[in-house]
């Protein structure tokens, strides 16, 4: 249950809104509508219970599953967020997750799972999901994540990133000796992209046109072995930002 300790990284947005259309920073007092999805009655009332108390102002919907869901999804069009569980019953792996995103592309999952292995993680985030947070975690995690996801962030648990000295899967060198061959101008594209800001705005900051930051994305992810921007903030979610700097600097 939502029972609790722990800390996370927050990262940058990806829930198919731009700045414009994203709401208000999140606040504990703020008015918010979530759903609650998990087949498990005591476990979904017990997160509802954590919700409301973290968020009094907050409307909580429940649903059992995804049919459910979706349905209530449809017939509610106000609801800002969904606490999704990856394992219930009919649901092939990561089936639900998908269902709903594919349904409803503008409502950010917050998957809540007994399933905390690194790579379900990573899995989960990969299919669309804008953040994870495990069963055993501590009520101010789940405080953090909702805030993070409603603030437009990916938010992940402690330890998902690749760790510095540890050989990603697929022999991949470790990922600070990957962001040492970043170019100063690289690393400091790759900070913003961390902080969620899109090409346009890294551009105005740095004074250069957005061909010249495509061009420094498309470096930054075949350097560090990556696809998406998404996997840059997972790839470097355990390294600070004067790490990175500190690694730049060696070039």
């Amino acid at each position: 249950m939502v029972g609790l300790t722990g800390t996370g990284n927050h990262m940058s947005p990806r829930d198919g809104r731009t700045p414009d259309e994203r709401p208000a920073p999140v606040e504990k007092g703020s008015d918010m509508h979530l759903m609650i999805v998990d087949d498990h009655p005591l476990f979904r009332e017990a997160l509802a219970s954590a919700v409301r108390l973290a968020f009094p102002a907050a409307a909580v919907e429940e649903a059992d599953g995804i049919e459910a869901a979706c349905a209530t999804l449809s017939r509610l069009r106000s609801v800002d967020l969904t606490l999704l569980d990856l394992t219930m019953r009919g649901v092939n792996g990561f089936d639900g997750l998908i269902a709903i995103r594919t349904r409803f592309p503008r409502i950010p999952i917050l998957v809540v799972s007994g399933l905390d292995d690194p790579r379900i993680v990573r899995e989960a985030l990969s299919h669309g999901a804008s953040g994870f947070v495990p069963k055993a975690a501590g009520k101010a995690v789940l405080t953090r994540a909702i805030t993070d996801v409603l603030n437009g962030s990916i938010f992940v648990p402690e330890g998902v990133g690749a760790q510095e000295g540890e050989a990603p899967r697929g022999g991949k060198p470790p990922i600070a000796q990957r962001i040492a061959e970043l170019t100063p101008q690289q690393v400091r594209v790759l900070l913003m992209i961390r902080q969620g800001k899109l090409n346009k705005q890294i551009a105005h900051e740095l004074g250069v046109g957005d061909s010249t930051v495509k061009a420094h994305v498309s470096e930054i992810l075949r350097k560090l072995g990556v696809i998406s921007r998404t996997q840059i903030v997972i790839e470097t979610a355990n390294l600070d930002y004067d790490h990175i700097l500190s690694e730049s600097s060696t070039n």
